[in-house]
């Protein structure tokens, strides 16, 4: 395998994507599949850096940038990548720029019912921001259900154990023989 290969599991907050890039780990490593695993969402936490703002974009892939060329350089050529928002199509510049041009790309959007991501986020959530992931886990969702790029495989997480979730979301990669859709 020449090219850097990317599996963006992006979703709401209280989906479960933190837990099914883990388990997809897992997967790959009992079938000794070769691969990095980066949660997304601490590439761009800096603050003041509101929502949208330009500067979290830019430290979010100079810090990606900057780890996957020290996975590259140890001859790692697959990525879990999960971040919420990692399926919609201007994330795909990101990937490009920091992993190379021609990296492959796989899109998986997890879903869940609002009363399920509202469970799960009541049983994580411990400090002051309940309230405020709450109504973004909703926004996104809609976003996401709008906006992911074409070719996004969605997997429902309501009711299923994780380990079938990311038998799933593994076979959607490619990475156990067969082809997966991409954007």
């Amino acid at each position: 395998m020449k090219h850097a290969e990317v599996l963006l599991i992006g979703g709401r907050a209280g989906v479960g994507k933190t837990t099914v890039g883990w388990e997809v780990s897992a997967l790959l490593r009992a079938a000794v599949v070769s691969h990095a695993v980066i949660e997304g969402d601490f590439m761009g936490q800096v603050h003041p850096a509101p929502e949208g703002d330009p500067r979290r974009s830019e430290i979010t892939e100079r810090n990606l940038t900057a780890v996957w060329e020290n996975f590259a350089r140890l001859g790692y050529r697959r990525l879990i990548y999960t971040n919420t928002v990692s399926v919609l199509p201007e994330a795909t510049g990101i990937f490009e720029r920091a992993m190379g041009a021609e990296v492959r790309i796989t899109r998986v959007l997890l879903t869940a019912s609002d009363a399920t991501a509202r469970e799960r986020l009541v049983g994580r959530e411990l400090g002051s921001e309940l309230e405020q992931e709450l109504e973004g886990s909703v926004r996104k969702a809609l976003v996401l259900d709008q906006r992911a790029c074409a070719g996004t495989v969605r997997v429902v997480t309501d009711g299923r154990p994780v380990v079938d979730i990311a038998r799933e979301v593994v076979a959607a990669t490619g990475w156990d023989g067969q082809h997966a859709a991409s954007c």
